[in-house]
């Protein structure tokens, strides 16, 4: 059984996801133009929209570090690959 890295398609997939990734994003809840308004509501939607920044936030950094990780991954098995070939 043989199997073969296709290295371009793979960088290519790779490539798509760091655009992907680049192109998420979340504005920061405008607190300002609620104002100075108290109501309850506020404060839990203030809460809420901070906390969904900082999730897409850490979000965005875990795939980040998961694609780089596939990238460095893919990049040793082709060494090997033509390290195999050369001997």
């Amino acid at each position: 059984m043989e199997v073969k890295l296709k290295y371009d398609v793979v960088m290519q997939k790779l490539n798509g996801v760091q655009k992907a990734l680049d192109a998420l994003t979340l504005p920061e809840p405008p607190s300002d133009l609620l104002g100075i308004n108290e109501l309850g509501f506020t404060t839990k939607w203030k809460e809420r929209e901070g906390h969904l920044h900082k999730n897409v936030s850490e979000y965005k950094k875990v795939v980040l570090k998961n694609v780089e990780d596939t990238r460095a991954n893919v990049d040793l098995l082709k060494k090997q690959d033509e390290a195999v070939v050369r001997n």
